[in-house]
């Protein structure tokens, strides 16, 4: 059983940068593939990235290549996700879930556990 909670979240302008982090319960963290997930108001959730168990690869949402970063410290059992150059459409709920086991899951259904979620919320 893996727990997680995502913080970090708040109210940034656009064109700013925020980094939420989720920290994970259980000495098993690095058995998990970790991602990070979305949901706007009136949207489904959408996947922005993930990352493999050790942390050596990384996998985004095309169209959020080269503005989000994932990254982990398995050493602190957490899981972070930087956000730049923010827009308004960023603002959303944003939930970090675990894999467990290989691969970079880019679809909901594969994870195992999930957050509670933090929001994000980008002025304009």
């Amino acid at each position: 059983q893996v727990q997680l909670v995502e913080s970090g979240g708040g109210l940034v302008q656009a064109g700013g940068s925020l980094r939420v982090s989720c920290a994970a319960s259980g000495r098993t963290f690095s058995s998990y593939a970790m991602g990070w997930f979305r949901q706007a108001p009136g949207k489904e959730r959408e996947f922005v990235g993930c990352i493999t168990r050790g942390g050596g690869t990384t996998n985004y949402a095309d169209s959020l290549k080269g503005r989000f970063t994932i990254s982990r410290d398995n050493a602190k059992n957490t899981v972070y996700l930087q956000m730049n150059s923010l827009k308004p459409e960023d603002t959303a709920v944003y939930y970090c879930a675990a894999k467990n086991g290989p691969g970079l899951p880019a679809q909901a259904h594969e994870y195992d556990y999930w957050g509670q979620g933090t929001q994000v919320t980008v002025s304009s």
